[in-house]
């Protein structure tokens, strides 16, 4: 497995992304955006690009924020996301930027393109399917919902989202709002509600931020994995 951290641009931000693939694998094959939760690209969200590499994808880990800024404050890093997303375009450009490098990278398919993400990485992933960005497929786990621009035409994106069933974070409006939104958009939309589960699911250094809406489950983080890889399975070798 090889890695390394490469640079793009989204305008004047220059962003740092983290890049894993297989180098013993030969000819394209599908890359993988990952986008992190609000605290920037850390250890999650590179850990989840290495094990996508490990599967035979290539994976691009993206920087949300620009020159790597990694947070350790929950409320900082809230402050930050809420600027980041306060204007829709200028979120979703800062996901195609990172999209486009990965599309570009020699050892990827451009025509077998995916996304995930977690928390506000989920909104980034929604955002781009809802923006008709060449995905294949969209994953958000314990993924923002909401957006300021709902989509007005057909997503062809083909989209998963898992919840935990007691995060207070997601509310159950945002969730109805978000499955009225795909229905009426005609997508190939999945939710899946996971019990006895909250916010930031996936990530195993949840609970040190002593919040009672953050924590890790491990259950609902492997049944999610497993979701995702099926919906990968699909679209990636029917193509």
């Amino acid at each position: 497995m090889k890695s390394e951290n490469i640079e793009y641009r989204d305008g004047d931000t220059v962003c740092r992304g983290y890049l894993v693939w297989n180098e013993t694998i030969s000819g394209k094959r599908p890359g993988i955006l990952v986008m992190p939760e609000a605290l920037g690209l850390g250890p999650h969200a590179k850990a989840r690009a290495e094990r996508l590499a490990s599967l035979g994808y290539v994976a691009l880990a993206g920087d949300p924020y620009g020159n790597g800024l990694l947070l350790d404050d929950l409320q900082q890093a809230i402050a930050r996301a809420t600027q980041l997303m306060s204007t829709p375009g200028g979120f979703r450009a800062r996901g195609r930027a990172a999209l486009d490098r990965l599309a570009a990278l020699p050892q990827v398919d451009p025509n077998r393109l995916g996304a995930i993400g977690f928390c506000m990485g989920g909104s980034f992933a929604l955002e781009l399917a809802r923006d008709g960005a060449p995905l294949k497929a969209v994953v958000g786990f314990h993924s923002g919902l909401q957006t300021q621009k709902p989509a007005t035409s057909q997503i062809k994106t083909k989209i998963l989202v898992c919840l935990g069933a007691d995060d207070p974070l997601i509310p159950f409006d945002a969730v109805k709002a978000f499955e009225e939104e795909m229905t009426q958009a005609k997508a190939d939309w999945q939710v899946i509600h996971y019990g006895g589960t909250v916010h930031s699911f996936t990530n195993p250094e949840a609970d040190r931020l002593g919040n009672p809406a953050i924590a890790y489950n491990r259950s609902a983080d492997e049944r999610s994995w497993k979701s995702m890889r099926a919906l990968f399975d699909e679209v990636f070798t029917s193509n």
